[in-house]
């Protein structure tokens, strides 16, 4: 008998026990599929693969657990950084997801919607079609949303906002007075509606948030959970320790 397969069931309900708060909006930086597919001898392409397959069972946990958003880091713009060979190999690693979620079984029985957020001129020709055809097709979805930040950086995202308002000001369409943080907030993420964070998770034994979501995130003080396992082998005994996390936080904050 595998006793891991007998125990980790009831572990994950002694977990889930003590979240009596599912947070609405979770962040994850994908971190570790490199360092699995060097560990498990197979290449780069099959440890992002895994990686990507581990999104897809990490979208039944969070319908089961009533999560409402979830935004995933999975290419900044610092990996333009990277090989040539792997980048390409990524975008149509991306390619082939996004086209896949038009049928695919889980986002049209959970109804997700499909979005991205991050800087798409940065972005292939054909990788923004798949992109734009998924956002089509899962556009009036109402089970919960995921955001894909492509090409993203915090930073990068606030200097877009910043030129879209200067803009606007410059055209006379809006007064220097009327920006507020609503109307930066507007801005952010194409201007898509997406709530501030309550929990970030970082996988791959990482300590840092590496400039994700910085406005939503860090300006409203989400929960950060930091975990060993590299993306491929990230548990939903591990999601629900981060909820517990979350779960701590607002205790504290209500004492």
């Amino acid at each position: 008998m595998n006793v891991r397969r007998v125990l980790e069931p009831l572990y994950e309900r002694y977990l889930l026990m003590q979240c009596k708060h599912i947070p609405k909006h979770i962040a994850i930086i994908q971190d570790g599929n490199r360092r699995f597919a060097k560990e498990t001898g197979i290449n780069v392409a099959k440890g992002h693969r895994a990686g990507a397959d581990k999104t897809e069972e990490m979208l039944d946990w969070a319908h089961d657990l009533g999560i409402r958003y979830i935004t995933i880091y999975s290419f900044s713009t610092e990996n333009f950084n990277r090989a040539e060979e792997e980048i390409r190999e990524l975008f149509e690693l991306f390619k082939e997801k996004f086209i896949s979620t038009i049928s695919d079984e889980r986002v049209i029985k959970h109804r997700i919607r499909i979005q991205m957020v991050g800087d798409r001129s940065l972005l292939p020709e054909d990788l923004r079609i798949a992109i734009e055809a998924a956002e089509e097709a899962t556009k009036d979805h109402d089970g919960f949303t995921l955001s894909v930040a492509l090409a993203y950086g915090g930073r990068n995202e606030i200097v877009l906002a910043a030129r879209e308002i200067v803009s606007a000001v410059r055209e006379g369409k809006i007064s220097p007075v009327e920006i507020d943080i609503q109307m930066v907030e507007s801005h952010l993420h194409e201007g898509k509606e997406i709530p501030p964070v309550d929990l970030i998770i970082r996988t791959g034994n990482e300590y840092r948030t590496s400039n994700f979501l910085p406005w939503l995130a860090n300006g409203h003080e989400s929960a950060v959970y930091f975990c060993a396992p590299y993306w491929p082998l990230f548990r939903k005994i591990d999601l629900l320790r981060a909820i517990r996390i979350y779960e701590q936080r607002l205790s504290a904050k209500a004492h």
